[in-house]
Formats: structure tokens, C-alpha cells, sequence
């Protein structure tokens, strides 16, 4: 599916997210925001923080809507927030100071509730110009935007919601793991710790405030994967929910497409004869949803199996010394804001290694079969969506099998080493294999994730959503008219 052919008059969109650039959601809305543009509607991004010179994305105001007390003693905090990695004193003298220019803020802040003290909230809609007919929120976690104003917000305009993890409809935790307290109402939460932290366990009462908040917005709601999806429909937030829309996530396949192996490795300073590996993923040693200790030891027990050959893992998105496990080189890259340069890594790599704890719908993964590079993933989350997997060593039984036709990879048990590390040898010991399996996962994102039909989907959804509200009488009216 192309552009859509029906003569649609041009829309006003809001959309909304935590920052402008970076990976994971703040991709999929950069790309989502600029695709509207580029189709000729009025395309707004707001966000917490601004890193582009974009003239369209917006700085929601919440510094500047604050009291001058307040304001006074955050400057004071912040240039503590950059020493806190090599001073212990400077987190909690930050805090300090945060407290006392907002002392009802501290104190929510200490008994565990989740912070929604973004006043600059209050004035979303006041940054586009003549007024949005729509708004098309992402996360809304990160510290910037007050959840409280969502009724107020949606009472206003229809407002469409991007789940891009499991946030929204839990106590506190963007992913729960093994935790399903969610669907029952949280409380005794097992890791508070679990990005975005909380102090204390209020996660109950964090639950039964989203509950509430939802019950007076009646959003729609879109989530990228089937697995999110039957998360969504058990929680919390399903029965606020006017509709609710599954629509992957695309990527720019004339960026991310099959290139020559061999001129891309010496253009990016790569062994050729290496078997190479790529993991990619913003702070992996860091990033509490993937899975760096599995991958290092997989990859240590994989090179045994190629004693005549080099392999090396290039992990992309960490600034970090090079080290070994075992005959195994791990070439640690920072994170690169040049799409050009990542798109060139996955055709540079012989195989896509993503091994993860927790996943939604990881770019990472799309990008890597858009390429035509097979992929050896974890079988978690959104993944499932992603990879079509081939019953070979190390394989994850409890999955689904393809054959050579659709098959773009394997799928293995989430955690294991040993299966990691057979389902990498299976596939490096055979290049006609890799081949295969890269060509499919290329056709297949051909198919399943183009950004273009993402961009349609969304805009189909949009004009359906403001004619059936004009058609209820509802506030579809609101803001209407050409940009």
C-alpha cells in the first residue's frame, strides 16, 4: 500500500513525545511527524527536550510555567544532574535543591507517586498555531508531560495514543517482566527500581490514578505488535479505550535496503573475511531491557566453533573500550545520528544478533531484515511480530517454525547462552543459508514494514476518526478548516 489516492483536505497534528531525536520511539515519532509533513499536512512535534533545529517541533513549556521560586532553584540542581555518575553526593543534593523550590512535588515524589508536575501541559495545544484537529501522543513517560491533562486534552480533541511499551497501564514500570500485577491492580511491586523508578511503593494508588485519568479520556489507542496488543486488552486501560488499532512500525526502505557486504565493511573500517555480528541498541550496557550478559557469553562460546575464522560483534550504540569474551572481539561504537552510517552496519554484518530481556516492537530488528541481514533474536515481546523463525539449533521449541521460503531468521530462548550461541554457529557455518534467509527478511519488510503504509495507516485512521466524531456530534468540528 502506497499513499492513499482519496482527496483528503490536509489536517492540523499535534504529535507529542518525550524528545525529538534518539532511537526507539523517538524514531518512530520523528518519522511519523516528518511523514505527515511530507504529505502536506501541518505537523507539529512537541516534546520535554529539543535537540533538533526542526522549526516544527515545539519545547512544551514547563520551566517557564512554573513559579519564579521554583524556577530559582532548579537552575541551582541542575548542573548537578551531569556529576552524579562519579559523585555520590551530588543525586541527593539535587534532589534537595528540587525539593525546596517545590516542596508538594518532593513529596509526592517520596511517597511514590508518579510525577505529573509538568505545568507546561496546560498549554499543548496552545503551540500550534490556529489549533490542532488532532493529537497523536507517544510516550508520555520521561519526565515532561502531566497524565492529569489527558481528559481535558481529549475532551478537546480526538487523541490518539502510541503505546511503545507497556507504561501507560501499569503502576510505575515501562515492561514488568515477569510481573503480571498489572492486570490485577499492582501494589506490592517486586522492583521498583524498574525504569521510570519510583521511591516507594505506591504503584496501587499510581494504578488507580491512570485508571481514573483514562476513564475521562476515552482515547484511541495503537500499539505496533500483537503482543502488546493482548497486553492492552487485559489491562486497565482497554475499557477507556474508543478503538484500538494494531499498525507496526515501519522503516525507510530506500535507507535501510540491501547493499554490497564487502564495499560497506572496507567503508566502515570492518574486516572482510571476519564473521561479523551487529547488536544495536542505545546504552547497551546500560539498557535494562537487553541482554548484554547472554550476548557476551554467546558469542565467546560461538567463536570455538571457528578456530580458522575472526568473529567480532560490533556493538552500536555504547562508548566503551573494546574487550573479549573468550576468541571472540567486541568492538563497542557510540550511538550514530547518521542513518546513512547505521543503515551501512547491518549490511556490513554477516548476522543480526538481538538478545533482550523485554521488547515492544525494536526497530532494530526491522531495520536488519529491511537490509537483508538475518537476524538471531530473542524470544520476547514484539519480536514474535518481527521474525519468522527456522527450526535449527538452538531454536525456541515453543515457537512457531517457517520454512526456507518465509523464514528470516531464528527465534531462541530468551536468557540462554548455549542456544544463542548454536543458532549463531547454524547460520555462520552457512553462507547460502544467510543468503536465503536475508533475502526473505528483505521481501518481507518489503511487505510487513514499510513506513510509507505506516504513515497511510495512520492518516486513514485519523480522517476515519474525525468523520465519525463529526458524524456522533462530537468536537471533531473543533479547530477544523484548511492550515
Amino acid at each position: 500500500m502506497g499513499p492513499s489516492s482519496r482527496p483528503h483536505r490536509p489536517l492540523r497534528i499535534l504529535s507529542v513525545n518525550t524528545r525529538d531525536l534518539g532511537g526507539g520511539a523517538e524514531r518512530v515519532a520523528w518519522n511519523l511527524f516528518a511523514g505527515y509533513r511530507n504529505r502536506g499536512h501541518a505537523s507539529r512535534l512537541a516534546v520535554g527536550t529539543n535537540d533538533s533545529l526542526d522549526a516544527d517541533v515545539v519545547l512544551l513549556p514547563n520551566d517557564a510555567s512554573r513559579t519564579a521560586w521554583s524556577r530559582l532553584w532548579l537552575s541551582l540542581s541542575r548542573p548537578l544532574h551531569d556529576r552524579e555518575r562519579s559523585h555520590s553526593w551530588a543525586r541527593p543534593l539535587r534532589l534537595l535543591l528540587a525539593g525546596i523550590g517545590d516542596p508538594a512535588r518532593a513529596a509526592t515524589q517520596l511517597l511514590g507517586h508518579e510525577d505529573f508536575h509538568y505545568p507546561g501541559t496546560r498549554h499543548l495545544l496552545e503551540l500550534f498555531p490556529g489549533m490542532p484537529q488532532i493529537v497523536h501522543a507517544h510516550n508520555l513517560h520521561g519526565g515532561y508531560f502531566d497524565l492529569r491533562q489527558l481528559p481535558r486534552i481529549a475532551r478537546s480533541l480526538p487523541t490518539v495514543l502510541t503505546l511503545h511499551d507497556a507504561w501507560l497501564f501499569s503502576g510505575h514500570c515501562a515492561h514488568s517482566f515477569e510481573c503480571d500485577g498489572w492486570r490485577s491492580g499492582c501494589g506490592h511491586c517486586p522492583d521498583l527500581a524498574i525504569y521510570p523508578a519510583v521511591a516507594r511503593d505506591a504503584t496501587a494508588f499510581n494504578f488507580r490514578r491512570k485508571r481514573m485519568i483514562y476513564s475521562k479520556s476515552a482515547p484511541y489507542v495503537a500499539v505496533p505488535s500483537q503482543w502488546l496488543a493482548r497486553r492492552l486488552v487485559d489491562s486497565m486501560l482497554a475499557p477507556a479505550a474508543r478503538e484500538i488499532k494494531v499498525i507496526p512500525n515501519g522503516v525507510d526502505l530506500g535507507t535501510f535496503a540491501p547493499v554490497n557486504r564487502d564495499k560497506v565493511r572496507e567503508q566502515l573500517g570492518l574486516p572482510r573475511n571476519a564473521l561479523t555480528l551487529l547488536f544495536a541498541a542505545n546504552g547497551i550496557l546500560r539498557n535494562p531491557w537487553k541482554d548484554i550478559r547472554t550476548l557476551r557469553d554467546a558469542v565467546g562460546i560461538a567463536a570455538k566453533s571457528f578456530p580458522e575464522q575472526t568473529v567480532l560483534l560490533v556493538a552500536l550504540g555504547e562508548d566503551a573500550p573494546a574487550e573479549r569474551s573468550g576468541d571472540a572481539e567486541i568492538r563497542f561504537l557510540p550511538y550514530q545520528s547518521d542513518i546513512d552510517v547505521i543503515a551501512a552496519y547491518y549490511c556490513a554484518a554477516d548476522l543480526y544478533v538481538h538478545a533482550a530481556r523485554a521488547e515492544t516492537f525494536p526497530n532494530t530488528v526491522v531495520e536488519a531484515l529491511a537490509s537483508g541481514t538475518p537476524v538471531v533474536a530473542s524470544a520476547v515481546g514484539g519480536v514474535l511480530d518481527q521474525v519468522r523463525g527456522l527450526r535449527l539449533p538452538g531454536a525456541d521449541p515453543n515457537q512457531a517454525a517457517y520454512g526456507l521460503e518465509e523464514g528470516t531468521g531464528v527465534l531462541v530462548r530468551p536468557g540462554d547462552p548455549v542456544a544463542l550461541a548454536a543458532a549463531i554457529v547454524a547460520l555462520g557455518m552457512d553462507p547460502n543459508l544467510r543468503r536465503r534467509l536475508g533475502e526473505n527478511g528483505a521481501r518481507d519488510a518489503r511487505r510487513r514494514f514499510d513506513r510509507d503504509v505506516q504513515v497511510t495507516t495512520y492518516l486513514e485512521w485519523f480522517y476515519h476518526i474525525l468523520e465519525s466524531r463529526t458524524a456522533e456530534g462530537g468536537h471533531a468540528n473543533q479547530g477544523s478548516g484548511t492550515p
